[in-house]
């Protein structure tokens, strides 16, 4: 880094020095001469002052490359990440290899930093917010910056999420149909298009387009309408791009429509389970309840029964019984005795 800066800065001399000595100065006037030696010189440092620039995706990780490994035979090593003037990392290697580091909670170096050179800051989440921010490390000693050893800038970027496109009921009838495609949650502000018939472009002052960033996480959302005379079997397609991610999303009005199917699909294949069921949870409690209704009538019946055959079997108790049977045994002998006594009584007649 040191090299290149001398080289910039003894190069215009020498360049110099050779043109005065070689070119005869009554061509071309000093300020002329001026002129053109800037001129020249102009890519030179424009080229020389270029800093390397990182992509981070808006809430993942990223590493800042910064390889250096030349400061691995340096001792009492103090270094510092600067994000624009603001220290975001310092550390100190000792000689024992002792390693003292403070840092924002979102910021760290590799752990093997002083073994493999590779000094680069890691970001833990990208923000938003930090796109085109200018970090850079530099070596300190006593407190103050030495040399800048490495430049970095980062750019930050989301991506979009997939466009909604709906069609909404036209107002004035006819022929005349509105869509509207919304996106959400991208960094930075994208461009929103439509086609009609993937191939023409809407009509002047049919497309009413909105961003709208989110204070929070500097994220955008767009959103636009389209108002256009469709023929039968026309579509529109809606188109969102992200340059910086080299992103392209769209969606059609035939993924609406046949969404639009799938849907009505979806809700008669609800609507004719959520009957079955009811039909069946019908059907099992109209069962129980007859189960039960049977259950009782059994029951009831075997109660009744019972009774009567307690009934029964108290009406018939051992005694009574032998009573009826001698009352039967005795019948015979008590009839006989009643046609002898009758005997007597005819023959005294005679």
């Amino acid at each position: 880094m040191a090299f290149s800066r001398v080289k910039r800065k003894l190069f215009p001399e020498r360049f110099l020095v050779f043109i005065s000595r070689n070119v005869p100065q009554r061509e071309m006037p000093a300020a002329g001469w001026r002129t053109l030696f800037l001129l020249l010189l102009l890519p030179v440092y424009c080229c020389g002052e270029e800093e390397e620039c990182v992509l981070g995706l808006v809430g993942r990780p990223v590493s800042l490359p910064c390889f250096l490994p030349q400061l691995l035979t340096s001792v009492n090593l103090s270094i510092a990440w600067r994000r624009g003037e603001e220290v975001v990392l310092w550390s100190v290697w000792r000689e024992v290899g002792e390693v003292e580091e403070w840092s924002v909670s979102r910021f760290s170096t590799p752990e093997d930093a002083s073994l493999s050179g590779n000094f680069s800051l890691q970001l833990h989440s990208v923000a938003a917010s930090e796109n085109n921010t200018h970090f850079s490390l530099v070596e300190t000693s006593g407190g103050n910056s030495s040399s800048e050893l490495c430049s970095v800038c980062l750019q930050t970027a989301a991506s979009f999420s997939t466009p909604l496109l709906q069609r909404e009921e036209s107002k004035h009838g006819g022929g005349e149909a509105v869509f509207s495609c919304e996106s959400s949650g991208g960094f930075p502000a994208p461009t929103l298009s439509w086609l009609i018939n993937n191939k023409e472009d809407p009509p002047p002052g049919a497309v009413t387009t909105i961003t709208t960033p989110l204070p929070d996480t500097q994220l955008f959302n767009i959103s636009s309408r389209l108002t256009v005379n469709l023929s039968k079997g026309g579509g529109v397609t809606c188109i969102v791009e992200n340059p910086k991610l080299n992103e392209t999303l769209s969606s059609s009005s035939d993924s609406v429509s046949r969404s639009a199917v799938q849907i009505r699909a979806s809700e008669a294949m609800w609507i004719f389970s959520t009957a079955l069921c009811v039909v069946v949870g019908v059907m099992v409690l109209m069962g129980v309840a007859y189960q039960i209704h049977l259950d009782r009538i059994h029951k009831r019946k075997k109660h009744d029964f019972q009774k009567l055959q307690s009934r029964g079997y108290k009406r018939r108790s051992p005694d009574k019984e032998e009573e009826e049977e001698e009352k039967e045994a005795m019948k015979p002998e008590e009839e006989e005795e009643e046609k002898e006594a009758m005997k007597p009584e005819k023959e005294s007649e005679v």
